[in-house]
C-alpha cells in the first residue's frame, strides 16, 4: 500500500506574498510543515510548487520539491499533477500553510481511507467552540450523515439551531485524503454552482454525486493556519518566538 503526501504551495498570496518562505524563528513556514508532515505514515512527502524559490528552500532543508504547472486552479490539481506520475495507491493533499499540522492528523485520514475501500476521499473536523468562529467565513463548517459522511460544506453556520439544541457544529479541517484513481477523475470533473459560490472546491465532489468521509480528529488542534501577517505572528507567539 503506498501512500504518498503532497503539499501544494505556491509563492503568490494576495494577503502575504512569499508566505511559503516567510520565517517562522529560524525556518521558512514550509520546513515546519514539511517536518510535520514527515513524522506521519506516510510513504513518500512531496512538496509541490510553481516556484523556484520554494524548490530551493525546500532543497536547503533535504526536503523533495517538484516544480509544477502554473496554472492550476487550487492545490488538488496541483497535487494530482505530482501523483500521476507515481505508483501511489493513495494520496493525501496537505494545506502548506499549516505551521503547526500535527502528523497524527494525517494518520487519521490515512486510517479513514484504508479501512473501507468504499471511501473514495476522506478529511477531517473538530467542533466548534467559540462564536467568532460561527460567523467567520474563513472557518468553513461541515455536516455529516450518521456514518459520517459529508453532507454539505459551507461558510455560513451550518446547521441554523432554529431550535435549542446540543448538537455540536464542526469546523472542516482541510486535509485531503484520495483513492489515487479517484482523484485522477475528480480533478477532470466540471466546476459546479455550490463550489464555485462557496469557493470551496471539495463541494464539487458531492454535486457530482460521490462521497467524502469526515472523521471528527481525536488530535486538539491547534491552528491557526497562516493566511495574513497576523495570523503569522500568532504562530511565532505559539511556537514561542515572538519578538513581544
Amino acid at each position: 500500500m503506498n501512500i504518498l503526501g503532497v503539499i501544494p504551495t505556491r509563492y503568490g498570496s494576495t494577503r502575504l506574498p512569499g508566505k511559503p518562505l516567510a520565517d517562522i524563528c529560524g525556518k521558512p513556514l514550509i520546513q515546519h510543515v514539511y517536518e510535520k508532515a514527515s513524522s506521519s505514515s506516510l510513504g513518500a512527502l512531496i512538496v509541490a510548487t510553481d516556484d523556484e524559490r520554494i524548490i530551493k528552500a525546500v532543497q536547503a532543508f533535504n526536503g523533495n520539491a517538484v516544480l509544477t504547472s502554473e496554472k492550476h486552479p487550487n492545490g488538488t490539481s496541483r497535487a494530482a499533477e505530482v501523483a500521476e506520475k507515481m505508483n501511489v495507491d493513495y494520496v493525501i493533499n496537505i494545506q502548506g500553510d499549516e505551521p503547526l499540522l500535527d502528523p497524527r492528523m494525517i494518520d487519521e485520514v490515512i486510517h479513514a481511507l484504508t479501512e473501507n475501500e468504499d471511501v473514495v476521499s476522506a478529511t477531517l473536523c473538530v467542533p466548534i467552540l467559540d462564536k467568532a468562529s460561527l460567523s467567520n467565513p474563513n472557518v468553513v463548517k461541515v455536516v455529516k450523515d450518521r456514518r459520517d459522511f459529508a453532507l454539505y460544506f459551507s461558510r455560513s453556520p451550518i446547521p441554523y439551531m432554529r431550535v435549542e439544541t446540543a448538537l455540536p457544529v464542526y469546523e472542516h479541517i482541510g486535509i485531503y485524503g484520495y483513492r489515487k484513481d479517484f482523484l485522477m477523475k475528480y480533478v477532470e470533473l466540471e466546476a459546479t454552482p455550490l463550489s464555485t459560490a462557496e469557493s470551496l472546491e471539495q463541494l464539487k465532489i458531492l454535486e457530482h454525486g460521490y462521497s467524502m468521509k469526515v472523521v471528527e480528529t481525536a488530535v486538539t488542534h491547534r491552528g491557526p493556519s497562516v493566511d495574513t501577517p497576523e495570523d503569522l505572528d500568532a504562530v511565532r507567539r505559539i511556537i514561542g518566538c515572538s519578538k513581544e
